[in-house]
């Protein structure tokens, strides 16, 4: 296990000794400790055991001072992990630590040892109407765009993750000039066949509508899988329905549905993926001859 993993996924013991911190202080080692308060100067405070530990708000996460990242990104910290690196001692034995410095050791190694295509485990941060912000390693961040989410037409990734979920992320792009790291997600929730090998003609299963067409209803039965019903101007993307499943034409990646009746809400069910480690270097959704999307990393 790399010491670059996303906060939360880090070795974490209750407490730590003077001497432990003064070794990881010589070696450069990332900790991993709880947040417990941050004070009034935005400086996060970290439960160490044998001393204090305070993490300035300059050094709480990468951005802050030029204005790039957000005091609600310290803000929030409150109660959950923190990597940082121990940088010195104050007069009264508090341990002065430094959570930046342990993301700009994560974007580092991501850019030094990564190219795309590369899988990673991540920690869902945040989410906007253009896509989800993920912990790629120590609160370092990375951008998950809305419509490298999955096939289907999201409205807000919302629809898909949650604050806190872990997940596989392939890498898309890497910008070393902006330090930027961009995330996908839907290579490896399956392609097509894969999709609709979990189904049936004449199953009855439940469905998300995603799209309204003149010449029909889209119908999400899972993030990298659509269906077609007639058209019906009652529903509206993100209506739960039951649909049966008329048909399914893998010559021409086609699934014709009929929705049977609305639902009030779907329980919420697990991603699948086919692929959770390695690297990628083409992905096709569908056969060579109907590979409606390519992605070449």
């Amino acid at each position: 296990m790399h010491q670059f993993l996303p906060e939360g996924l880090h070795p974490q013991p209750k407490g730590y000794t003077r001497e432990e911190l003064l070794l990881a202080m010589q070696q450069e080692k990332i900790l991993q400790a709880t947040a417990v308060k941050c004070d009034e100067r935005h400086a996060l405070h970290v439960a160490l055991g044998c001393c204090r530990g305070v993490i300035p708000r300059e050094e709480a996460a990468r951005g802050i001072l030029g204005g790039e990242t957000r005091d609600i990104a310290i803000l929030s910290r409150v109660g959950r992990p923190v990597c940082f690196t121990v940088t010195g001692f104050a007069p009264d034995g508090t341990a002065l630590l430094s959570r930046r410095s342990a993301q700009e050791a994560a974007l580092e190694h991501i850019f030094r040892e990564n190219r795309p295509g590369d899988i990673l485990p991540v920690v869902v941060t945040g989410l906007a109407p253009f896509g989800a912000f993920c912990d790629i390693g120590c609160g370092a961040a990375g951008l998950l765009g809305l419509r490298d989410l999955c096939v289907s037409r999201l409205r807000h990734p919302g629809e898909l993750l949650r604050v806190g979920q872990r997940l596989p992320v392939a890498l898309r792009s890497l910008e070393p000039v902006q330090r930027r790291v961009v995330l996908t997600l839907r290579e490896l929730l399956g392609t097509w066949e894969e999709n609709a090998a979990r189904f049936r003609a004449g199953q009855t299963v439940p469905g998300i509508v995603r799209a309204k067409t003149e010449y029909g209803v889209f119908i999400a039965l899972t993030p990298n899988l659509c269906g077609l019903a007639e058209r019906d101007d009652t529903l509206e993307p993100g209506q739960p329905v039951c649909v049966y499943i008329k048909a399914i034409h893998p010559e021409t990646l086609k699934i014709k549905l009929t929705v049977l009746h609305r639902l009030d809400a779907l329980p919420p069910q697990p991603l699948v993926f086919t692929k959770t480690t390695g690297r990628l270097d083409v992905w096709r959704y569908g056969s060579r001859e109907h590979a409606k999307i390519v992605t070449v990393f």
